[in-house]
């Protein structure tokens, strides 16, 4: 009956250590947007960088400089930011037929501009109480 007691003590401790899962802020700082009247596109992702893999985002009007997004109640976890500056207005990162991009992007973390971004370069782990996370828009080819 003792032995009892305690595992069911000790089990209710645990319970409670555990808790419910934790959420945290993350502040994405945008740097290098080109003045203009689109907008700047951010995304949190999650285990990849495919759209599927993104599910939380926000747009604002880029103005040149660097432009603030907050994210509330984002679940703890290993998480990753891609940007893009929509300069024709259709939401969408536009690409060559080789999928180079032709508007200006970013990743968080070490992505190069060589190879094709990878989730472990760009992710960071986001705990309580958040992060602040920089990003750093580029063109890779020329305007045309």
């Amino acid at each position: 009956m003792r032995r009892a007691a305690r595992f069911a003590g000790l089990a209710a401790l645990l319970t409670s250590l555990a808790g419910p899962a934790l959420a945290a802020g993350v502040e994405v700082i945008v740097e290098g947007a080109e003045p203009g009247p689109d907008d700047i596109y951010v995304t949190l992702c999650q285990g990849g960088l495919t759209e599927a893999a993104c599910p939380i985002g926000r747009h604002a009007p880029a103005r040149g400089g660097a432009a603030r997004f907050v994210f509330d109640d984002v679940p703890a976890g290993i998480w990753a930011v891609a940007a893009f500056q929509d300069e024709n207005g259709n939401g969408r990162l536009d690409r060559t037929g080789l999928g180079l991009p032709l508007e200006p992007y970013g990743f968080s973390g070490s992505v190069g501009r060589r190879a094709r971004p990878d989730f472990s370069s760009a992710s960071f782990a986001l705990r309580e109480p958040g992060a602040a996370i920089r990003v750093r828009l580029a063109r890779p080819l020329p305007r045309r």
